[in-house]
């Protein structure tokens, strides 16, 4: 059965978003809780719009790497790492652009989207979701704004900081809201959708990395920094004219009635009667908790805290960052020319990653989450090992690998793109935004989204110091992690596949382990 994919942006109208929902031909089976409905042009349009919050992290991820490795980028910013990769000839292969003020610059974002995080939780729990996917967009736009326009190294950060700020409040706002308008049944395969943009905005930022390095006179890299603005305007245009969620309708205005007129808009049906009463249910609880993450750390909700901090914790210790950040730079360090770490970058960070989540989005809602996450763990340890041995074995700190092995190691980074990309990139979010009760949700997020960037901002500060010092043991000590997060799923992460949103607190009761902290299902 085909799912429209909820990734591309569409220009629309505000009659066409907010209006009457024509329902397309995928009707929805009722599921054991007896919800009905069908997925609504509605539901689609919406998610489209609000999944391109998606396409401003992965540009920004994508422009990072390809920017940190442009020549006259370098020459104005980071002399001394120019020095370093031009004319040190006796510096390790390995060490090559370890600067702490070039990881400054990458990171600065992912400190500011931790703090930002925890205000959109505030901002999304009173006014609603919207709101805080508006504020990401513009923020995003100020900060790709001041980054094309830097003259200097304070001003470049700044931009940076504004991008963090951008990030924060989408990241935090939108798995929720594609999670909170998706019908269970395909919840995961619309929240996906958020993961498919990221994918694209990476693929899209190294393509134009490709582009404006060939720029003769040197400011080829302010148009990759300034494009950012593209993205961040769609959301922030389209963000205008989308509709509240019911779920976020009844918790910050209380209004019953809307909140049913809108939810039949979204399931394209008048009989929303046991999802409408398990909304309004979840509601009361919500409006009886005034400290959500205080409340968060009662026994009732320690599984859903723990999967808060441990999925975006593993997803960083993935090893992805040193593909995704530095992929330009380590197709450089194993000898391929500048032109060529853009081109393979863009490539294997873009099409592969994209296509992998594509898959990923049409089989989540068929096989289910673990089996994923496992398949994805195994595939991710393999390829690992397999590109560390080669590094150990084939490259020193001094000279190049030969073609044949970096062709090689072309091939297993791609090998290692799909398996994250369709389990842990897409999952690392999807999961977090649909296990969370009414009443914890915009706090747990945020502490989702904030550990995912606590945690990218340590990796992306300490991995070029990390590859200088461990050299090809990085990849062993990422494939490590791999492992455990492996088991982790296995033994710890339930199914939550086809489970309504507002009823997940009963996979912890049924789970082996969880139902001993919890209490068994009643």
């Amino acid at each position: 059965m085909h799912i429209p994919t909820p990734c591309v942006h569409s220009s629309l109208q505000k009659n066409q978003i907010a209006g009457t929902a024509m329902a397309v031909e995928v009707p929805i089976a009722n599921d054991e809780r007896g919800y009905n409905g069908k997925i609504t042009c509605i539901v689609i349009l919406s998610c489209m719009v609000a999944a391109t919050g998606g396409i401003i992290f992965g540009y920004d991820i994508g422009i990072s790497g390809g920017v940190t490795s442009m020549v006259p980028f370098l020459e104005k910013f980071f002399p001394e790492v120019y020095i370093k990769m031009k004319q040190d000839t006796k510096i390790s292969n390995y060490c090559k652009f370890d600067s702490q003020l070039l990881t400054t610059f990458t990171s600065s974002l992912y400190i500011a989207g931790l703090i930002a995080s925890f205000f959109a939780s505030s901002v999304t729990r009173a006014f609603g979701r919207k709101p805080s996917i508006l504020i990401g967009g513009a923020a995003f736009l100020i900060g790709a704004a001041l980054g094309g326009a830097a003259l200097n190294i304070y001003m470049l950060i700044l931009g940076r900081v504004m991008l963090g700020v951008g990030i924060g409040f989408a990241n935090q706002s939108v798995p929720l809201y594609l999670s909170e308008m998706a019908p269970p049944r395909y919840r995961g395969a619309i929240n996906i959708g958020f993961q498919l943009c990221v994918g694209i905005g990476v693929l899209s930022a190294n393509l134009i990395n490709f582009g404006t390095e060939k720029i003769k006179d040197g400011w080829g890299w302010r148009i990759s920094l300034v494009m950012a603005a593209v993205p961040a305007s769609m959301l922030s245009l389209g963000s205008l004219f989308l509709p509240e969620t019911p779920n976020s309708i009844i918790q910050h205005s209380k209004d019953r009635h809307k909140a049913k007129l809108m939810l039949q808009r979204i399931r394209g049906t008048n009989d929303v009667q046991q999802e409408l009463e398990d909304l309004f249910e979840a509601s009361d609880i919500s409006n009886s908790i005034k400290h959500p993450f205080k409340n968060i750390l009662h026994r009732k909700y320690r599984p859903q805290l723990v999967m808060a901090i441990a999925i975006p914790f593993f997803q960083q210790f993935t090893g992805i960052n040193v593909i995704s950040f530095y992929a330009p730079i380590l197709f450089l360090t194993i000898g391929l020319g500048e032109s060529a770490s853009l081109l393979l970058s863009a490539i294997v960070t873009g099409v592969v990653g994209t296509t992998s989540t594509f898959i990923s989005m049409l089989m989540v809602d068929k096989l289910g989450r673990r089996v994923l996450f496992i398949s994805g763990g195994i595939q991710m340890f393999l390829s690992q090992v397999i590109v560390g041995s080669i590094m150990a074995t084939q490259l020193g700190d001094h000279g190049e690998i030969s073609k044949i092995y970096a062709y090689l190691i072309l091939l297993l980074i791609c090998i290692y793109v799909a398996g994250f990309a369709w389990s842990w990139g897409p999952l690392g979010w999807l999961v977090p935004s649909e296990i969370f009760q009414l009443e914890i949700r915009s706090a747990a997020q945020s502490i989702t989204v904030a550990v995912n960037f606590l945690f990218t901002f340590i990796v992306a500060q300490t991995f070029l110091s990390m590859l200088c010092h461990f050299k090809s043991g990085t990849f062993f000590f990422f494939g490590g992690w791999v492992v455990v997060m492996t088991v982790f799923v296995y033994l710890l992460l339930p199914e939550t596949r086809n489970v309504p949103i507002e009823q997940m607190d009963r996979v912890w009761r049924e789970h082996f382990f969880w139902k001993t902290i919890v209490g068994e299902k009643s």
